[in-house]
C-alpha cells in the first residue's frame, strides 16, 4: 500500500490538472465560436495550442504511468513545465482578447467546479483506501479525511466568493486558483503520507 499511496498522490495531482486543462478549453471553446473573424482566428490558434499541450500532458503522464511509480515521481518536473506553459498559454489568450469580464469569470467558474470535483474525488479514493488498512490507526485516518474535506469547503467558500464579485482581472483569478491548488496539493500530500504511515494491507 505504501507505493500505491505515493501513486495515489501523483495521479490525483496530475488528475486535478487534465480536469482543469478540459475546464479551461471547453470554457474558451465556447466564446470563440461567438467571436468576430479576425479574433476567431488568433482564438482558434491558442485553442489548438492549449490542446495540444494538454494532450502533451496526458500523453507524458501515461507513459509514466506505466513506467512505474519512479517513473511518475522523476516525471513531475516535466508535467510541471507543461503545466506552467499551460497556463502562460491561458493567460496569453486572456490578455490578446482584452478584458472580457463575461469570458473570464465562465472560465474561471469552470476551472474551480473542476477543483472542486478533484477534491471530491480525492476524498472518495482516500476514503476507499482508508477503508482496507488495518484498525491500527483508522482515527487519525479519520480525522485527515475530515481535514481533507474542511480544506476543500474552505477552497470552495473562497472561490465562490471571489467568482460572485464578478470584476476581478485574469491574474487575480488566476492567482486565488494557484491558492486552492496548492491547498489541495497539501491536502492530498498530507492524505497519503497518512494512509502510506497507518500500516495499509497491499
Amino acid at each position: 500500500m505504501p507505493t500505491q499511496s505515493t501513486m495515489h498522490f501523483y495521479l490525483n495531482w496530475a488528475k486535478e490538472r487534465i480536469d482543469e486543462m478540459d475546464a479551461a478549453l471547453a470554457s474558451i471553446e465556447v466564446k470563440a465560436t461567438e467571436a468576430k473573424a479576425e479574433s476567431k482566428v488568433k482564438a482558434d490558434e491558442i485553442i489548438a495550442d492549449l490542446t495540444k499541450r494538454r494532450g502533451e500532458f496526458e500523453a507524458l503522464l501515461k507513459t509514466q504511468m506505466d513506467a512505474g511509480e519512479a517513473a511518475l515521481a522523476s516525471a513531475k518536473t516535466e508535467l510541471d513545465k507543461q503545466w506552467t506553459g499551460f497556463e502562460t498559454q491561458m493567460k496569453a489568450y486572456f490578455d490578446n482578447a482584452g478584458r472580457q469580464v463575461e469570458q473570464q469569470q465562465a472560465t474561471f467558474k469552470d476551472i474551480a467546479a473542476a477543483q472542486a470535483k478533484a477534491w471530491r474525488e480525492s476524498a472518495d479514493r482516500f476514503r476507499d483506501a482508508a477503508s482496507k488498512v488495518t484498525t491500527t490507526g483508522t482515527t487519525d485516518l479519520d480525522a485527515v479525511l475530515t481535514q481533507l474535506k474542511s480544506d476543500a469547503a474552505k477552497a470552495g467558500t473562497h472561490l465562490e466568493k471571489l467568482r460572485q464579485t464578478g470584476s476581478e482581472s485574469w491574474s487575480v483569478l488566476s492567482t486565488a486558483l494557484s491558492e486552492s491548488r496548492k491547498a489541495f496539493d497539501q491536502a492530498n500530500q498530507a492524505a497519503w503520507n497518512a494512509l502510506k504511515g497507518s500500516g495499509a494491507k497491499s
